[in-house]
């Protein structure tokens, strides 16, 4: 009995012992379970990890690599291998000695040291053979450890060959600079010479004093250094000489025109042609010849008036002629019918004709060029005829110094500081 009730509590024991290894095994199982979940994601884990990782390096645009205090290679990450200048297999463990000539090896070998010494990172730019190209790179070299480098190179050629375009185009602007300083040397020089031309042949003050019958006063001034504007006075044998004329546009070429115009005119009366028509046709055959052989389009209107005994005779295209009475009534002289802009045509002879005013003592002549009616005010307005008209007539008992005066002050008043635009040419003669 006694070994029964042994045998059962022994079988009872067992039962415990059994079912308490179920539990331990149950438990084990599922840690097993765990653990190969774990496993599992860690190894998912790592090769997202390392694809993200490749797809970085993939992405990189800089060559990054590891070498130690004596240039060697020590790691060359994966990134940009086109750009090495051997395979990373052909360079891992060997120095800058062993891959490249003894200058630049030494060139690369002092930037590591330099950076380890000074514990201080550089940036330099090189140039290397790769692949048959010179290619370029920007160097970034900075401590990694006591004895080694991170050395984070990034190919810079395409900014080199624009910053060599850019160096070769500044260098060019430089050269062309320089050619256009010589030539505004040399045409501010003709520009000169050709002011002082036409400064020195018009009509000095003195000469115009010397002339008894009538009281003149003069007044050029051109848009540019140069003046397409012209006048003129002299004394030919019984009669006053007058003319007055402008070319098209204002500059160096107007100005010369301006010069032929005065030259033909003097040398015409000097040689006795005194025919208003012959003399006003042979100018226009002269300036349509030149321009022509200039391959210039100027052209310009031309008056030219005798005067003698109280009898102003004028003939040729200009703006209208002034007349002021004594008593202050104001008359216009139309030119449009006694002549042609010269160097349009090459005969004019059918279109010049004569008109004739007489001037009382007292009465005033005034020629003009557009310059003066035709110039703007800050508002865009034109002077305007109807002013000049007033301001001649209010000082008309003046003397013809102080009218030219008083129309040139009234005129600046006018402009304020609006540019000029083209020459201005005042003439005024007042009988005596």
């Amino acid at each position: 009995m006694s070994t029964e009730v042994e045998l059962r509590a022994e079988i009872q024991a067992l039962r415990q012992e059994l079912a308490i290894l179920k539990q331990e095994n149950l438990q084990l199982q599922q840690a097993i379970a765990t653990h190969d979940s774990v496993q599992q994601q860690t190894a998912t884990a790592l090769q997202a990890s390392e694809a993200e990782l490749r797809a970085l390096f993939a992405a990189m645009s800089d060559i990054v690599i590891v070498k130690d205090f004596d240039g060697r290679y020590l790691k060359i990450a994966p990134t940009q291998l086109d750009n090495l200048y051997k395979l990373p297999e052909e360079l891992i463990g060997r120095t800058e000695y062993d891959v490249f000539p003894p200058d630049i090896a030494d060139r690369f070998v002092g930037y590591v040291q330099t950076v380890l010494t000074t514990r201080q990172p550089m940036t330099v730019e090189f140039c290397l053979p790769i692949r048959g190209q010179a290619v370029w790179f920007s160097t970034n070299i900075a401590p990694l450890s006591e004895r080694a480098v991170v050395w984070v190179a990034r190919d810079i050629t395409d900014r080199k060959h624009t910053e060599d375009a850019l160096l070769a185009a500044n260098q060019q602007i430089t050269h062309l600079n320089q050619q256009l300083q010589a030539e505004n040397l040399r045409m501010s020089a003709e520009l000169d010479v050709t002011r002082r031309l036409q400064k020195m042949i018009l009509p000095r003050d003195e000469e115009l004093a010397a002339i008894a019958e009538l009281d003149i006063a003069g007044f050029m001034e051109p848009a540019d250094e140069v003046g397409g504007d012209y006048y003129d006075v002299l004394s030919y044998n019984d009669s006053i000489k007058i003319g007055i004329g402008d070319v098209t546009g204002h500059g160096l070429e107007s100005g010369v025109v301006m010069l032929m115009v005065q030259t033909a005119v003097r040398t015409l009366l000097a040689n006795g042609e005194t025919n208003p028509s012959k003399l006003l046709n042979t100018v226009n055959r002269l300036i349509y010849d030149n321009t022509r052989r200039m391959r210039s389009p100027k052209n310009m209107t031309l008056v030219l008036m005798d005067y003698a005994r109280g009898i102003l005779s004028v003939a040729g295209q200009h703006e209208e002629l002034i007349i002021v009475r004594t008593d202050g009534v104001v008359e216009q002289i139309d030119t449009l019918d006694l002549g042609f802009p010269l160097g349009i045509e090459a005969d004019i002879t059918p279109f010049v004709a004569q008109a004739q005013v007489g001037l009382e003592p007292g009465d005033v002549a005034v020629l003009y060029t557009d310059g003066i009616t035709e110039a703007m005010n800050t508002h865009n307005h034109q002077y305007g005829l109807d002013r000049l008209h007033h301001v001649l007539c209010q000082h008309r008992h003046q003397t013809a110094s102080d009218i030219r005066y008083a129309v040139i002050a009234d005129l600046r008043h006018y402009i304020g500081t609006q540019k000029v635009f083209d020459d201005i040419t005042l003439l005024v003669m007042k009988r005596k």
